[in-house]
This record gives structure tokens, sequence and C-alpha cells, in this order.
């Protein structure tokens, strides 16, 4: 690709991006708690740094996100039986209340949004999924963390 065309594409991903994690707001969450959430949410229990993985977000920010979820009664903390300093995450019936409502209002908004577009739009979006699915897989290699098999 050309360098307009990724500047394009990165652009557009971006904007993409950041209009869906607008959705969050609704419940009264940052984008970054909400994602989060979901995380939890679909994951069942996953640990701290498990977490932190996922979520490419600093530690402290990781902290204050789980701090808040926690708080909040959306989230709880499961400690390790085996190592007590440690512990795993998990939603409450209420934090995945609160996941199912946000992963079905951004679904609901992006298939109004679809349906909008013409046959050919929507054939094309379709079309270009594996790609965009065989990005997201390069670009989470990209920029994992090293020593987790990726470059820094």
């Amino acid at each position: 690709m050309d360098a307009e065309t990724v500047t394009r594409l990165r652009r557009v991903v971006g904007r993409l991006a950041r209009q869906l994690n607008a959705s969050a707001t609704g419940e009264g969450l940052t984008p970054t708690q909400a994602s989060v959430l979901g995380l939890v949410a679909s994951r069942g229990p996953v640990s701290i740094a498990a977490l932190a993985d996922l979520e490419q977000i600093n530690p402290t920010m990781l902290s204050r996100v789980i701090g808040h979820l926690d708080t909040a009664g959306l989230i709880r903390r499961v400690p390790d039986p085996t190592d007590l300093r440690t512990a795993s995450l998990e939603a409450t019936a209420e934090g995945a209340r609160v996941a199912d409502r946000l992963r079905e209002r951004r679904t609901a908004i992006v298939s109004e949004c679809t349906e909008r577009l013409s046959p050919a739009e929507a054939d094309a979006l379709t079309q270009a999924l594996p790609a965009l699915e065989a990005l997201t897989r390069q670009l989470a290699t990209r920029l994992a963390p090293t020593g987790s098999g990726g470059t820094a």
C-alpha cells in the first residue's frame, strides 16, 4: 500500500474506534472503563497482568480503572488460592448486564449505520473483514511488549 492509502486507513480506523468508544458514555463509563469491563465480562476470571497486556494501558491507569469498576460494583477481585499476592477479576451480575447493554448498543449502532449504506458499500465492508482481522493480528504482534513474541 502506498503512504496515502495507509494514512487514510489509519485515520478511518481511528475515527471508527473513537465513534464506537463514544457509545460507552451512556452507562456513565469512560471508553477505557467500558473496554476493561467488556474484556472481564467476556473472558471470565482474568488476571490483572493478562488484562494489562490485552488493554495495552499502563499499570497506574489500569489500577484506577479497576478501582472505579470495583467501587461501582461491576467487577470483583478474586484472590488466587495458590498465590494470595495476586488476584483475578470477574464481572459481577450487574457488570455482566452493563457489558451486555454496551455490546448490544454498539452492535445496534453499527447495524443501523450499515443498513444506510448502499448494497455495494455493505458488500465491500463484508469482503474487507478478513483483511481487517488479519491487520488486527499483525498490529497485535507488532505492538506486543518485548518478551512476548513481538517487537517494541
